[in-house]
């Protein structure tokens, strides 16, 4: 993979990802245990999109690397909260779903969660591709930047206090000769 292109990565990435999400569809998700492993898949599918331009970014020699930042801020509170609607949009009556419920009614935001879980399929697929954002590619220190020496006819040299001759003679002129009196 290494001598592959971002692009032929990405579309290995998406027919990955659209594997995985049609694999989603096979799954009976009336249970609990079906509901979890749909949405798992989907989570999947959106951490192999993010993952596939880490690889691809390895073609342009960079070494992948995790962000604490990204990870703390971003991924663990967007989590939190569909980790929330996820649990209280499951479909059987369990101690997660019947808490998590009531304490949306007890901070108000039990009809957002309900009007939101409509969409916990987008949100599960955000969610692995936000984990994969974690990853992000660095220059690698291996493989030096190429630099290419200066021409001599564009090299400068500090020049005396009237030294015209050679100074002209550098700057690739003739010297201007002042007559003497």
């Amino acid at each position: 993979m290494i001598g592959l292109t971002r692009g032929p990565v990405t579309l290995i990435a998406a027919g990955t990802a659209a594997f995985l999400i049609w694999l989603a569809t096979r799954m009976n998700n009336s249970a609990t245990g079906g509901y979890w492993a749909v949405y798992g898949l989907v989570a999947g599918a959106g951490l192999v999109m993010a993952l596939s331009q880490v690889i691809g970014g390895w073609t342009k020699w960079g070494r992948p690397r995790f962000s604490v930042a990204v990870f703390l801020i971003a991924f663990l509170p967007a989590l939190v909260c569909v980790a929330w609607i996820a649990l209280t949009s499951q479909p059987h009556a369990n101690w997660g779903q019947s808490h998590f419920r009531a304490w949306s009614g007890d901070i108000h935001v039990r009809g957002f969660v309900d009007d939101i879980k409509e969409y916990l399929s987008v949100l599960a697929f955000g969610l692995g591709l936000m984990l994969g954002l974690t990853l992000d590619t660095a220059p690698s220190a291996a493989v030096p930047a190429a630099t290419e020496p200066t021409p001599a006819s564009e090299r400068t040299f500090p020049a005396k206090e009237g030294d015209r001759a050679a100074t002209a003679e550098r700057r690739g002129r003739r010297p201007v000769r002042i007559p003497s009196r």
